[in-house]
């Protein structure tokens, strides 16, 4: 079930133990519960370095794009092997870097989400009723959370504006994909990402999500001035385009509600191509195209 480069594919007891194993290894990693989902499960972040002067990386917002998971778990483990042996990340001596600076990784965000995309209405446990009376065609392409909500719709920042828009396009209610909720950070994971953004002075953030092979970086007015640069810089680093928010994805996400609520820059890395759930075959030339743009982010 954990073996990430076998064709399995990820779940949130692979998550667990993930985290288990990471902690017997690294005993400098901190591991915090963020917050517990509607169905008590845990939302886990992993903390290397100094908390007071740190950044944020995301994945699993949505239950179909687990791969951002399987990507976050790699690159914390790699991190911390290069910290702990002092030697080069990327070229980079992070072992010296990460004394003054510091990374909060919280590799899935919505587990219910991945659970129901991988066991079907079995991961939905207490709400397996609910979820199947939503009729998903391929639970595979399933990405809201046990309540049928889309996380990375449900922040509040142009909250309003994305509730019209999803209703023009006949979502009107709970649904496998792109309902925004019945108010805004109604959800137990986005309070979680939010009450630990408002606590923590993160620099940056990056959403993790799949797939396309690109890079956002911008909301309106309130996109700081230096972020079109850290965007090209991340770009280029592995390849992907850069591209503006349109359609649905123009308000509600994370990245939208960061930048509006603290000014500051965020960013949202697309990974990957094809169809998702994408295939874990596919991790290894992934990554090797991202854990340099993982690293710079970290240090900018």
């Amino acid at each position: 079930m954990c073996n990430e480069n076998s064709e399995v594919y990820f779940d949130y007891e692979c998550s667990k133990r993930m985290v288990e194993k990471l902690t017997r290894e690294f005993s400098f990693l901190e591991i915090d519960v963020v917050g517990r989902t509607c169905l008590g499960r845990a939302i886990f972040s992993l903390s290397v370095g100094n908390r007071r002067n740190c950044v944020l990386l995301a994945g699993g917002f949505h239950g179909s794009e687990w791969l951002t998971c399987l990507a976050l778990f790699r690159f914390a483990k790699r991190l911390c092997s290069s910290i702990e042996t002092k030697s080069l990340l990327c070229s980079v001596d992070v072992s010296r870097a990460f004394k003054e600076l510091g990374v909060v990784i919280i590799p899935c965000v919505n587990p219910d989400g991945v659970e129901i995309a991988v066991h079907g209405p079995a991961g939905a446990r207490s709400a397996r009723s609910f979820v199947e009376s939503l009729g998903c065609p391929d639970y595979k392409k399933w990405n809201a959370n046990a309540m049928g909500v889309d996380i990375n719709h449900n922040f509040n920042a142009g909250w309003e504006v994305l509730r019209q828009m999803e209703e023009e396009q006949g979502i009107k209610g709970p649904a496998p994909r792109q309902f925004g909720g019945f108010r805004a950070e109604s959800e137990s994971e986005t309070k979680a990402l939010t009450r630990l953004c408002r606590l923590t002075p993160f620099r940056q953030a990056m959403a993790v999500h799949s797939q396309g092979e690109e890079l956002y970086w911008q909301y309106g007015d309130e996109t700081p001035e230096q972020a079109y640069m850290m965007a090209k810089i991340l770009a280029d680093s592995c390849s992907y385009r850069l591209v503006e928010n349109a359609g649905l994805a123009s308000h509600g996400g994370f990245k939208d509600w960061f930048i509006s609520e603290f000014f500051r820059p965020a960013f949202t890395l697309e990974i990957g191509k094809g169809e998702n759930p994408l295939p874990v075959c596919d991790l290894d030339s992934i990554y090797s195209q991202i854990e340099e743009t993982f690293t710079i982010f970290t240090l900018m």
